[in-house]
């Protein structure tokens, strides 16, 4: 199944950095913790965005490890090439798109990763066996994405200010069921790990920032609740109003993020 959807630079890396600002748990350290690569290792990061999770890797192994990381997106690539030139290009940053056949030889990695991204795939189960192709035998494959409970203030704010159906969202829809299932038919043991990362907002600001970003008009997934700008302000202004209703009864606006992580070992 094709998702006709891109999530533009900008957005993503504001939604991170609100994580980073008002979250209460650090999901970075719990995957290092729950993975921790060696120095050994031989790593590829699978839709490396902007290469957050390479340079995790670098810095976890003190710059021994052998990390690739690879997207389809250039624009994202070329952030990732830009903070890699910084660190001394360590790294080896790469277009990929995980809807074809990897550049690579089988067994060739001892960890690869994916984060917040497979869910995107054309073909779930083609790709998770293109995932295992790759890695080395008792090579790890680690995938994160929203679990179905996820978020769920984010969207009980929507629904109240639109009084719509939330759409099907490709993470939190397939994640579970898809990815993990997949994951269970190719690999020879998968372990779930659940990340849980309150999110406060002591304004209603942050929090509205954060819905700007998911619900940008250029986001094809959010079509139904608005066409155009004109219609995008005019549905911000309703989930400000909502929000802010929240706020003053709650005194902050606390929104969960619930996060699978899933680890198929070869």
């Amino acid at each position: 199944m094709k998702i006709d959807y891109r999530e533009t630079t900008n957005d993503l890396l504001k939604r991170i950095d609100i994580h980073k600002e008002f979250g209460g748990r650090d999901i970075d350290q719990w995957m290092l913790d729950l993975l921790k690569p060696t120095t050994n290792d031989r790593i590829l990061d699978v839709a490396c965005g902007a290469g957050k999770q390479c340079t995790l890797y670098h810095e976890y192994t003190d710059g021994k490890a052998e990390i690739t990381g690879g997207d389809v997106s250039e624009e994202l690539l070329t952030k990732a090439r830009s903070e890699n030139e910084k660190l001394g290009n360590p790294l080896t940053l790469i277009s990929l798109d995980f809807d074809q056949r990897f550049p690579f030889d089988d067994n060739q990695f001892d960890l690869e990763s994916c984060c917040f991204a497979i869910y995107y795939a054309t073909d779930i189960p083609a790709t998770i066996r293109e995932m295992h192709r790759v890695l080395k035998p008792g090579g790890r494959l680690f995938t994160s994405g929203p679990m179905p409970e996820n978020k769920q203030l984010f969207y009980e704010i929507i629904r109240e200010a639109t009084r719509m159906v939330i759409p099907p969202m490709p993470g939190s829809s397939r994640y579970k069921s898809g990815i993990l299932d997949a994951m269970k038919e190719t690999f020879s043991k998968v372990d779930v790990h659940v990340f849980e990362n309150p999110l406060t907002f002591p304004t209603v600001d942050p929090f509205i920032a954060y819905t700007r970003a998911s619900l940008s008009e250029d986001r094809k997934l959010w079509g139904d609740l608005f066409k155009g700008s004109g219609e995008f302000e005019e549905v911000m202004a309703k989930i400000t109003a909502v929000a802010q209703k929240r706020l003053d009864k709650d005194g902050n606006l606390v929104m969960t993020k619930v996060v699978g992580g899933f680890v198929g070992t070869k």
